[in-house]
């Protein structure tokens, strides 16, 4: 029994989510998604160097929910974005979207899903940081 009550054995991918929504550094909120939104794949964060943040928006085809503490913007993400994907640094991948606590909401799109669309941000980020994108890389024998 897997004590979730189902009687199937958790998988690798369950188990490395319900680890990672048990992780909350002191000083750090998880972000909170505005009224009137819903969050139907999770949340994680994607989080940049404030410089970059500007360089990214008109890359994008859809700018979700954007929050920003002064050093960062945070880029709000469907969960398991991550998923066999190396963000670029200076990118930093936060999952359960854990945040400053002085993070404040500087972007909010229409309608009801905070999400900005990872593969189209992942994209955008290796532009600007003059990364290949994983998926490029020659891969050695």
């Amino acid at each position: 029994m897997n004590g979730l009550g189902s009687g199937q054995p958790l998988g690798l991918g369950t188990l490395v989510r319900l680890r990672r929504r048990q992780q909350t550094p002191d000083g750090v909120r998880r972000l909170p998604v505005p009224d009137g939104m819903t969050a139907p794949l999770g949340c994680d964060a994607v989080a940049v160097p404030d410089r970059l943040g500007p360089l990214v928006v008109p890359r994008l085809p859809r700018v979700g929910c954007v929050y920003a503490d002064g050093a960062h913007w945070w880029w709000i993400v469907p969960s398991d974005s991550d998923y066999a994907l190396p963000w670029p640094a200076p990118a930093h991948y936060a999952p359960g979207a854990p945040v400053p606590a002085t993070a404040r909401l500087i972007h909010r799109p229409e309608g009801t899903i905070p999400y900005t669309p990872p593969i189209p941000l992942y994209l955008s980020l290796c532009r600007v940081t003059g990364t290949t994108p994983d998926w490029s890389r020659a891969v050695s024998a």
